[in-house]
């Protein structure tokens, strides 16, 4: 197949099976590692002309490999950088370190691989006879970080860890960023099975780097390296304290003016130290000024509008819980509206109790239909919670909320965009 424009590489990929669209129903045929592992072993196996670090957990994980793959791209080594999902587009999952690939080289591999897909079929005990679309954007990643030389990629986890596509790694190290309860029909339902589906992408004999985590998660991954022999290496214990923009290590001081406002990141930017360090391609100041510059696409990201405008994924409640605080630092005293959507399978009701204790003025909208909402439902609890003079609107489309926010606030009333990566990803479009 001869590609001749972006969009078509990706319609390509979305005509294939998409388990990112399901939020309900499992079946394990579809997660299989032999199924990656055949595929790969079709393709000549790319992902071994590299060295690779591997991320996983619930939140954080594409700030924490956005971090690293942008020190080591500014410490001279020719990065990629794998994450999901996008925001606005496709582009954004497999990048140099954050830069687009360009276009030709994107073209010639989507060639190649739409050539060899055609050819290609599962056995049938595992599962749909061709990849799924998540197999075949992580195939063309390793495809795309081998066709232009990287010497590192940086590889985060689409699902869990133990068997998603990306695990058939083996990195030079593997990082787990905190734990929380998520896709829990699928995962577990509770922090400790979750963390051991994360826990398996660490091997055997290479180092473990674990962020800031709840008890029962980090006796897991303790537990896991241990028993692969592996280095395990915890940010709790090296990291003695966080003032304002400083990171206190035990031997090591960091002051971090970061692009991605907000404690968390704070967290994030120490792990991606600490990993860093550990594997000696830290070099003084050059590590610490790429941290201060690395950016992503809605993760605190602020956009020049009409109005002051921060845009979110935040989905989760923990993720929630610290993208409000960062929005009240951030503008302390200051009314404002908030925008929200979700995916049904959210803890909708938990992160609309935290909004409405923060704003007087919601809008509740559709976070695009990648995968299944219900607007009016979130609406209806909307409504049954707010106090009096509390402003409330269900305006289905991006634009529309936008118009919305804009005619319920004053120039100098702020706004924030939060609850999916892909409502994040409507609002951009829509403005």
């Amino acid at each position: 197949m001869n590609f001749e424009k972006l969009s078509d590489i990706e319609t390509f990929m979305n005509t294939f099976t998409n388990l990112e669209k399901k939020t309900d129903g499992f079946n394990v045929r579809t997660y299989r590692l032999d199924r990656m592992k055949a595929f790969m072993d079709m393709l000549g196996n790319p992902q071994e002309k590299y060295r690779t670090i591997h991320v996983a957990g619930s939140k954080g994980k594409g700030s924490t490999a956005a971090f690293i793959a942008n020190a080591l791209k500014k410490t001279g080594h020719k990065t990629g950088l794998y994450m999901s999902p996008h925001v606005t587009d496709f582009r954004e999952r497999f990048t140099l370190s954050g830069e687009f690939i360009e276009d030709s080289i994107l073209f010639e591999t989507a060639d190649y691989l739409s050539e060899k897909v055609k050819e290609f079929r599962f056995r049938e005990e595992l599962g749909y006879s061709t990849p799924t679309t998540f197999e075949l954007y992580t195939a063309f990643a390793f495809l795309l970080f081998e066709k232009t030389g990287c010497e590192y990629a940086v590889i985060e986890t689409g699902l869990g860890g133990r068997l998603d596509a990306t695990n058939i790694l083996l990195p030079v190290a593997s990082v787990l960023t905190p734990v929380e309860l998520e896709h829990t029909s699928i995962l577990g339902d509770t922090i400790e099975k979750i963390a051991v589906e994360k826990s398996k992408i660490i091997k055997k004999n290479t180092p473990v780097f674990v962020s800031l985590q709840k008890k029962e998660a980090l006796e897991v991954f303790r537990k896991e390296a241990s028993d692969c022999g592996s280095e395990f290496h915890c940010l709790d214990e090296e990291l003695r304290e966080i003032k304002e923009n400083t990171l206190f290590f035990e031997n090591y001081t960091a002051t971090l003016n970061l692009s991605m406002p907000g404690r968390v990141q704070l967290e994030n930017a120490a792990l991606a130290l600490m990993v860093l360090r550990h594997l000696g391609l830290y070099i003084y100041k050059v590590t610490e000024k790429a941290l201060e510059e690395t950016r992503l696409p809605g993760r605190s990201e602020m956009i020049e509008w009409k109005r002051p405008l921060m845009v979110d994924g935040a989905h989760t409640v923990r993720s929630m819980e610290n993208i409000l605080k960062t929005f009240r630092d951030i503008y302390p005293g200051r009314k404002g509206l908030c925008i929200f959507g979700c995916a049904h399978d959210k803890d909708y009701r938990s992160m609309l109790n935290m909004i409405l204790e923060n704003f007087d003025k919601v809008i509740i909208s559709r976070p695009g239909t990648f995968k299944k909402s219900n607007v009016e439902l979130l609406f209806e609890y909307l409504e049954e919670k707010r106090k009096p003079g509390v402003f409330t609107a269900l305006k289905v489309e991006a634009k529309d909320a936008l118009d919305c926010a804009l005619s319920n606030t004053e120039e100098n009333e702020t706004i924030l965009v939060c609850g999916s990566f892909y409502l994040a990803g409507e609002i951009k479009e829509a403005l």
